[in-house]
């Protein structure tokens, strides 16, 4: 058996728990990501604004239009009440009357305007409220899930540091040692399988008697290219 093999096991333990614990960062942060939900509030917020706006708009054409009826009706009063009988007088009441009229078909445009704005603006509301609902659903579901992964992840975490407590009682200190400064230094891979008569690590090609050496020797065996400690089955 060959000085590697304890430390291969190692790098195999020290590789699942890298991959479970870069997993566990990444449902941590979905799971304090809430983005998502405040970018739905603020559609919420500004459509409550226009809803607000528009109401206010279609109050106030309202209000004009009632004001300019109320005119004509005191127009009409003066001039069919008998109070006025100066033909002039009269002329002038009845061409206001036309004006006060035509005026008025302009504000009831508006109103009607102002009607279909707040009615769209509530439609958008009612689109950005069922849109959050939406959005609080699916992730209350995904939520749960993953919390469920997180659970399971916690728990195999534990498995796998249990067993690299293990697995390190089973390797010489020197090596250990070694071991732990390649991992810093090569990106948390410091033992590379031989595979196909390349280093499995960085893909160079071994030559006969460094593959040999990887298989046999009692001493730790390295890549000439990348520095890493071979390990041969």
């Amino acid at each position: 058996m060959s000085a590697s093999f304890g430390l291969f096991r190692l790098q195999q333990v020290d590789s699942r728990i890298s991959h479970i614990e870069t997993r566990l960062a990444k449902i941590q942060e979905i799971l304090g990501n809430d983005t998502e939900l405040r970018e739905a509030l603020e559609q919420i917020k500004a459509a409550e604004a226009d809803q607000h706006d528009s109401e206010q708009a279609q109050q106030k054409s309202e209000q004009e239009a009632h004001n300019q009826q109320i005119k004509i009706q005191q127009a009409e009063s003066s001039l069919y009440g008998g109070s006025v009988h100066n033909p002039k007088e009269l002329q002038d009441l009845q061409a206001d009357i036309v004006s006060l009229k035509k005026h008025l078909g302009t504000l009831e445009e508006r109103e009607l305007e102002a009607m279909l704005k707040t009615e769209a603006a509530q439609n958008v509301l009612q689109t950005a409220r069922t849109n959050m609902e939406k959005i609080q659903a699916r992730l209350g579901n995904e939520h749960r899930q993953l919390l469920d992964e997180q659970a399971s992840l916690m728990h195999d975490l534990k498995s796998q540091q249990s067993e690299r407590s293990a697995t390190i009682n089973e390797v010489a200190a020197e090596m250990l040692a070694t071991y732990e400064d390649l991992r810093i230094e090569r990106r948390g891979v410091a033992v590379a399988e031989v595979s196909e008569n390349s280093c499995g690590a960085c893909g160079s090609t071994l030559s006969p008697a460094v593959q040999q050496s990887a298989r046999r020797a009692a001493q730790l065996v390295y890549c000439p290219s990348c520095g890493r400690i071979l390990y041969a089955s």
